[in-house]
């Protein structure tokens, strides 16, 4: 809880899975898959159903992109995580559990020169073998991450719009739009 308090998205990947990564003595735990390499320097993580429950605060996301993680890859995630996964630029991508279990023997298998591919383009995971792993994604996640934008960014493209449209509302509805020099 101890990286709960800031509101800053830098800094949370060194509490990324803290409870495991670390031991009581505050050393790394050479056991934690995350701390030996070369998963030390993963940027796509395989995980179990519901991965992120309990985790509807942003920390959570920010902590995974700050420890370098771009796309995670589950079965299935809990609502308020999936969501907030995209408005912080990363992947959560839903895979049947069997190509889950797949992909995760693959990665246990694989040597450092090995690598996992995640194509956004075409929506489909390649394992080191060749093998792909078609995906479906909403058409307007796919879009943001593609661009890099968020629903602020998705927003503003609509600005001259929104802005006719508050011009003409003023001029129909003045009361509504009151004097900023008088309080409400």
């Amino acid at each position: 809880m101890k990286w709960l308090v800031t509101a800053s998205r830098t800094g949370l990947g060194l509490g990324l899975f803290g409870g495991w990564r670390y031991l009581a003595d505050g050393s790394e735990n050479p056991d934690f898959v995350l701390n030996k390499p070369p998963y030390r320097d993963a940027q796509i993580l395989i995980a179990g159903a519901n991965f992120g429950c309990g985790s509807s605060r942003e920390h959570a996301p920010w902590a995974l992109l700050d420890f370098g993680i771009r796309c995670i890859i589950a079965p299935g995630f809990a609502s308020i995580f999936y969501e907030n996964c995209f408005k912080n630029g990363i992947l959560p991508l839903v895979l049947p559990q069997d190509q889950v279990e797949t992909l995760a023997a693959l990665a246990q298998a694989a040597d450092a020169t090995e690598t996992f591919c995640v194509d956004l383009r075409v929506c489909a995971v390649v394992d080191p073998r060749g093998t792909r792993y078609p995906f479906d994604l909403a058409a307007a996640h796919r879009t943001a991450l593609l661009e890099g934008q968020d629903e602020i960014d998705l927003t503003l493209r609509h600005a001259a719009a929104i802005a006719a449209f508050q011009h003409g509302d003023r001029l129909r509805r003045p009361w509504i739009y009151p004097d900023r020099k008088q309080p409400i």
